[in-house]
């Protein structure tokens, strides 16, 4: 491990362009449960197709219970060293963009900057209206379900939803460009803490290694990507970089 972490402070000291990608596997040492692992969110519920959602007044109504409920957990997370030193990379290197799967604000929370974070999967800490795009802070829309069951709308008529993509929704074009972009014109692509089995998500990395990037793969479990790998850490995300980037 320790020639690992001295062999990835390298590769960051000589790299000109470097990109992180995370996953759940960073938000999980917050608190937050993932969604696939055993015991994860949706082996306790099944998702809510977004073509349902749209079709139906009882699937929107679900969709609202369930938002309120993981939001108990959620809300309460706070950035961890993971978060944390991404963050400081971010501002210290040579880190031009963050791209997460994650929907849960914990870059940002933890000082990423905001206009370099991607987030490919949309971010659950606000909602918005699907035919105007208009954003709904999350307190209104609670208190009125709670009160009577309310659903929000917007003033367009349009149906409003947590600004995350759901399964069956088409993937957001601006972020998936961006992240696109900035996989091919990389020279370090450090992919943090994703099973890299989501994609299309999980073909930034080989984008990446293809276009001529160093790849580097930081997870807790092994991956079927860490055979392209020129470096694998395996450990706890937020202890490993912890020793990659001192916080104090």
């Amino acid at each position: 491990m320790v020639d690992a972490i001295a062999d990835l402070r390298d590769l960051i000291a000589h790299a000109s362009r470097t990109v992180i990608f995370t996953g759940a596997g960073i938000s999980t040492e917050s608190g937050i449960p993932d969604f696939r692992s055993p015991g994860g969110i949706w082996t306790k519920n099944q998702p809510i197709q977004f073509q349902d959602f749209m079709a139906s007044e009882d699937a929107r109504r679900e969709t609202w219970r369930r938002k309120i409920e993981t939001d108990k957990v959620m809300l309460q997370a706070q950035p961890n060293r993971g978060h944390l030193a991404i963050a400081k990379l971010m501002h210290m290197s040579t880190v031009r963009h963050l791209v997460t799967q994650n929907i849960d604000g914990l870059h940002q929370a933890g000082g990423a900057p905001e206009a370099r974070v991607i987030e490919l999967h949309g971010n659950a800490t606000y909602a918005a209206c699907l035919e105007c795009a208009e954003r709904f802070e999350l307190e209104p829309i609670k208190r009125a379900f709670d009160t009577d069951g309310t659903l929000p709308v917007c003033a367009c008529g349009g149906h409003v939803k947590t600004a995350t993509i759901s399964f069956g929704q088409q993937m957001p074009q601006e972020p998936m460009r961006r992240a696109n972009e900035a996989a091919n014109n990389c020279d370090l692509f450090i992919a943090v803490g994703s099973s890299l089995v989501v994609y299309p998500a999980a073909g930034f990395p080989l984008i990446a290694k293809n276009a001529g990037a160093d790849l580097v793969i930081i997870n807790r479990d092994p991956t079927d990507q860490d055979q392209f790998a020129d470096l694998v850490i395996h450990g706890e995300i937020g202890p490993t970089l912890a020793k990659v980037v001192p916080l104090d």
